[in-house]
């Protein structure tokens, strides 16, 4: 008997049935879960350790998943840790879900955005709007709020006013919420990620790699062409993330593509023949493989550049990776974020809010963010590069500083939910 039929064998009645009970809350953990996305990867761990120093070990907490075997890679299940799968059209699976659990967390840190997908929006808000339906209580759990088109920031408004607390990890996305009219309460704390332990000892991801010995750059790319995923009835095969999502690929976007290749290229050449370092391409996302291959193919470098993927390697070992390069290059947010402790010091090719939002809190000056349409793209990354592998100390003391600021922010998440669990009568640690 799987955990969803084990909770409706004693359902929860269409109000908070534990408030003031006393009793353990049914916790579902509602996100991106299970796509190879280091950043997801461990923000649900750590989230997953937050529920649990507040409830205790025996916790019951659902993890729904469109990929179960993807999971499981990096979460085992438990007696009271359970995966459960999610089909690609969600609406009556979520509703059941929401019934039969007391509290919802939305765990995905790029919860209140269309950048990806609208799809990703609208699960959680119908997540939300279940749980007013059903009178359970709703957390929106260390997110952000970033690009939405006027339509999206309507449903933003309407549905996400139905949470009891939203906490954001950034004091812009808290803003940005407010300005499109949410009601809802707002607290702002940062990134869960950046309280992530891995487990210790690590094995290294650049052990096993003999030209890791010349010093490693890191950059961390994003497929642009493929984003935001659409809904569609039908479509090419090739463009088909998961019916009924497809990749919106476009001539300009196969344009833009070509021409990072292009420019990463060119840095790694110039990385490697005139730096005398290594590459590691950084995969965040099982989906940017393919652009992390054509780059490397494009610089024609040996085994001077690798590709690490988190197809291949957990949230730890990726984060272990992360705070041994000298130098990042980074379109994914995460990376950014996973190698602050190391004070790593880092460029952004950003195409959204969210690295934009972050180096602004950690006082980084605008020449370090570029932008990936720029014609002088290789160049710009060329020059920012050289400065921070020739004079990384100034960098550092920055980064240390602004790490030490977002961390003591996000040790108030625990806080902040055992306050939430408080006011709702269940029984905490």
């Amino acid at each position: 008997m799987n955990h969803i039929d084990q909770v409706n064998q004693n359902p929860a009645s269409p109000g908070r049935s534990p408030a003031g009970s006393g009793g353990t809350p049914r916790v579902l953990l509602f996100g991106y879960n299970g796509a190879n996305n280091t950043g997801s990867e461990a923000r649900l761990l750590r989230i997953i350790q937050d529920v649990q120093d507040v409830f205790g070990p025996r916790v019951p907490i659902t993890v729904p998943t469109l990929s179960q075997a993807n999971l499981r890679r990096y979460l085992t299940e438990t007696a009271t840790v359970r995966i459960v799968p999610l089909p690609p059209v969600f609406f009556a699976a979520v509703r059941r879900l929401v019934r039969c659990h007391d509290l919802v967390l939305l765990v995905e840190g790029s919860c209140y955005m269309d950048t990806w997908t609208w799809a990703l929006l609208w699960a959680y808000l119908w997540a939300t709007h279940c749980t007013h339906r059903w009178e359970k209580a709703c957390l929106a759990y260390a997110v952000d709020a970033g690009q939405a088109n006027w339509f999206n920031r309507r449903l933003v408004r309407r549905e996400a006013s139905f949470t009891d607390l939203i906490v954001t990890r950034t004091s812009a996305a808290a803003a940005r919420l407010r300005a499109w009219g949410v009601t809802a309460p707002i607290e702002v704390t940062a990134d869960t990620a950046l309280t992530f332990a891995p487990p210790s000892p690590l094995s290294n991801p650049l052990a096993s790699w003999p030209a890791a010995q010349w010093g490693v750059v890191g950059i961390a790319p994003v497929d642009l062409t493929l984003w935001p995923v659409v809904i569609r009835p039908f479509g090419s095969s090739r463009n088909c993330y998961r019916w009924p999502y497809y990749f919106s690929r476009s001539v300009g976007r196969v344009r833009l593509r070509a021409a990072l290749v292009r420019d990463y290229a060119r840095l790694l050449h110039h990385l490697i023949h005139h730096r005398g370092r290594a590459a590691a391409l950084v995969c965040m996302e099982e989906l940017d493989e393919p652009l992390a291959y054509d780059i490397a193919t494009r610089a024609r470098c040996g085994d001077a550049v690798r590709v690490f993927s988190s197809r291949q390697h957990d949230a730890a070992g990726l984060t272990q990776l992360l705070r041994e390069i000298q130098c990042l290059v980074t379109s994914r947010y995460h990376a950014a974020v996973l190698s602050l402790q190391a004070a790593v010091p880092q460029v952004a090719v950003s195409h959204d809010l969210r690295l934009r939002t972050l180096y602004r809190e950690l006082q980084l000056p605008s020449k370090l963010l570029l932008e990936p349409r720029d014609p002088a793209l290789s160049v710009r990354l060329i020059q920012r590069v050289d400065e921070l592998l020739v004079h990384p100390e100034p960098w550092r003391r920055l980064l240390r500083q602004g790490h030490d600021r977002l961390v003591h922010r996000a040790r108030q998440n625990p806080r902040i939910l055992r306050e939430f669990a408080r006011d709702h009568g269940w029984r905490i640690q």
